[in-house]
């Protein structure tokens, strides 16, 4: 009876082989670093987040300049409304067509200007739900071939013109999404929470501080006429400390994975500089960015357009680091024997199939976003060299490629880094005696039991 009383004595030297194993792909690495690279690890974090941090101060803006509104696009004063009536009216009666048709109805003007005459229009009357106008109503005339027809009980978004006429100073500009895109955001988020448990809320506040970051600095400093370069880099970096230490804590792993993701960036902001200024790309290519620059004629659009590019990057090259940083370190429990070629080795033939899927997401993310603008050039049949040549594809080509180069480059470098430091790890030489000792009281449990 003494002897299954006195087993559990020796069992804490054991559970290397099991019990800690399985408690550490819970809560993070098997065994922690030694003292001396922890303190190398923290020597250069250290600095890098203090920059930041003075970065942050240094640029922090003190609000969005104020400016006289154009009506022009989203530099409208806007209102919420509601659809209270809708009636069916012909056309010609409400006088719904502006110009006489043409009689060619070969032509798209000359089909619109047709259908508005002939066509049964509908008669949407809108009442104001917010501001100081709160229960005012307006007709608004919606022709059968607009893209948006409006139904009773609809939340739609109104503009407000001051200077405008009495009855022409409200007009509809958009349907309110609000409550369908709130529920999308709450099943989104129960979603992370439901698998991710405490990783998944900690990834959820991770982005609220990257939204937060985005809205209440990195915007505002480019309005306010800061260095967009300079603003989206300071920008990146507190990001991709909040997220990197908030979703997979303060570790050593982490800190490669954040020295690695840095100099990623590094080098997609040299890239993105040179081919930028190379190429000649304004960054001014349509009715928005248009609008940015009448509005602040300072900023400098090829220097936003470069800010986009590093920011777009960001997410991406967060995930690639910590994958490779993660293998590597696993590579190294599964063998602590192998030495950081070996680690290398093994590490970046896991980070092959990770860049071949990584570069295609990339790639056809950009290319669904920018479908519409690639379907007008192949109605125009235009051919791929005038198509890529147009600033319009150029930017995207240019954004997609740079950002694409930054995520192979981050696969070797991340797991080159890793390597090196997991393998001149050295338990003995820095951490507890306890940690050190462990395998060797390990060993001698094995000989026992032989």
């Amino acid at each position: 009876m003494t002897s299954p009383q006195s087993d559990p004595a020796p069992q804490p030297p054991q559970p290397p082989q099991g019990h800690v194993h399985g408690h550490t792909h819970s809560h993070g690495p098997a065994a922690p670093v030694s003292k001396h690279l922890r303190k190398v690890i923290a020597a250069v974090v250290i600095p890098f987040a203090t920059a930041v941090v003075v970065g942050l101060i240094a640029f922090w803006p003190g609000g969005v300049p104020d400016h006289e509104r154009t009506g022009v696009g989203f530099d409208r004063q806007t209102q919420d409304g509601k659809v209270v009536q809708v009636v069916k009216v012909d056309c010609a009666d409400v006088n719904a067509a502006q110009v006489p048709p043409t009689g060619d109805t070969s032509t798209p003007s000359g089909r619109e200007a047709v259908n508005e005459q002939e066509g049964e229009c509908a008669k949407a009357t809108i009442e104001v739900t917010s501001g100081d106008d709160k229960g005012r109503k307006f007709v608004e005339v919606v022709q059968p071939d607009a893209p948006r027809q409006l139904r009773e009980g609809q939340g739609v978004v109104v503009a407000y013109a001051p200077d405008a006429p009495r009855d022409l100073q409200y007009s509809v500009t958009d349907v309110n999404r609000k409550i369908p895109m709130t529920l999308l955001a709450a099943i989104f988020a129960l979603a992370v929470i439901a698998v991710g448990r405490l990783r998944g809320v900690m990834a959820l506040v991770a982005l609220a501080v990257s939204f937060a970051v985005l809205t209440l600095f990195i915007l505002p400093a480019i309005l306010q006429g800061s260095n967009p370069l300079v603003v989206a880099v300071i920008g990146a970096s507190a990001i991709m400390l909040a997220a990197l230490y908030m979703c997979h804590g303060v570790t050593a792993r982490t800190s490669v994975a954040v020295v690695g993701t840095l100099i990623s960036l590094l080098l997609i902001g040299l890239l993105g500089s040179l081919f930028i200024g190379w190429a000649d790309l304004s960054g001014n290519t349509d009715d928005n960015t248009g609008l940015i620059h009448g509005l602040y004629p300072d900023i400098d659009m090829s220097g936003l357009l470069l800010a986009g590019v590093i920011i777009g990057s960001l997410g991406v090259l967060d995930d690639v680091t910590v994958t490779q940083t993660s293998a590597v370190w696993e590579l190294h429990q599964a063998d602590p024997r192998m030495g950081w070629r070996g680690l290398y080795r093994a590490g970046i033939r896991i980070g092959r199939d990770h860049i071949a899927s990584v570069v295609n997401t990339l790639v056809l993310a950009y290319a669904g976003a920018a479908l519409p603008l690639l379907l007008l050039f192949s109605i125009a049949q235009s051919s791929v060299g005038t198509v890529a040549n147009s600033e319009l594809v150029a930017e995207e080509i240019v954004r997609t490629l740079v950002g694409s180069i930054g995520l192979v480059a981050s696969v070797p470098v991340t797991t080159v880094l890793a390597a090196l430091v997991v393998s001149a790890d050295r338990p003995g030489a820095g951490t507890s005696s306890s940690t050190a000792a462990a395998p060797a009281r390990t060993g001698r449990g094995r000989r026992r039991k032989a």
